[in-house]
């Protein structure tokens, strides 16, 4: 994350901490969402560095306002309402996934995340009740449990959602996970985020540090200004979607109509209903 100007002194202080409140407030609302530590830093950089209407149309992505870890040191020991606590060193996340009811039956979707944070967020929020979709941590998930391919391939035209950050190993997640498939008939589609999801939302995003590795394989519909935008080390993760945001686009995303494959039209519709937009990765 890039270096920004923070706050010193007693006063800086407070005024992190009530930007802190704030933020946590919003985080929350509407209706008591659960939020991980890492949305929280985000929403605050929303409250110090709120963009003022006239340009909230204009894409672009903006360093953040403050160090992450100035805002560690100010959150310490406080517990806002809806703040997620850290999950134990180690332990898997426990979803629905994991029961072993689930392999009995046909599964038509799934939802795997790049961020196992994430996951656990959505899990908190019932997303996998909502959208009837489970959801996997890559990180905990991958290789698919051979029981959860079959239960995917009973279902018939089955589709892997794949939930990632706008950085070069987000971006290579959905075909990791199709090879992974092998030669089973499942759909795989990545939901994002990809560059112009996060100009489109003017999501805080760091550069990398140093030299910047080369890409590997792009995917199909990553345009060339994103292929340049990663290659200069550019990257933002999907915690700096505001929570409320990310729900809405996740649900609409796994339980709504599949978009038209090389559907134009469906994407702009996509983007404008739910901020995100999507392509098919295999």
């Amino acid at each position: 994350m890039p270096t920004a100007t923070r706050s010193t002194g007693p006063v800086g202080r407070l005024v992190l901490e009530r930007a802190i409140t704030v933020a946590a407030r919003r985080a929350a609302s509407p209706g008591g969402i659960r939020f991980t530590e890492r949305q929280l830093y985000y929403e605050t950089c929303r409250v110090l560095r709120p963009t003022p209407g006239p340009v909230r149309r204009i894409p672009y992505s903006p360093a953040p306002p403050l160090r992450l870890s100035r805002f560690t040191e100010v959150l310490h020991g406080s517990k806002p309402a809806g703040l997620l606590p850290a999950p134990p060193a180690g332990r898997a996340l426990d979803g629905p996934a994991h029961e072993p009811d689930l392999y009995a039956y046909g599964l038509p979707r799934l939802l795997i995340c790049q961020d196992r944070a994430i996951a656990r967020m959505l899990l908190a929020n019932h997303v996998h009740l909502e959208a009837a979709c489970p959801v996997l941590s890559a990180t905990d998930d991958l290789p698919l449990d051979p029981r959860l391919v079959a239960a995917l391939q009973r279902a018939g035209d089955a589709t892997v959602h794949v939930l990632h950050d706008a950085a070069p190993a987000g971006i290579a997640l959905p075909a990791r996970v199709r090879e992974a498939l092998g030669s089973v008939p499942v759909r795989v589609v990545s939901l994002g985020l990809v560059p112009r999801h996060v100009q489109a939302l003017r999501l805080v995003s760091g550069r990398r540090p140093g030299p910047v590795p080369p890409l590997g394989p792009v995917p199909r519909g990553l345009r060339p200004s994103e292929v340049d935008w990663l290659a200069d080390g550019r990257f933002a993760e999907v915690a700096a979607v505001p929570p409320a945001r990310l729900l809405r686009a996740v649900l609409r995303l796994t339980r709504g109509p599949r978009p038209a494959r090389h559907s134009v039209w469906g994407e702009l519709r996509e983007l404008r209903t739910a901020g995100f937009l999507t392509w098919p990765d295999a």
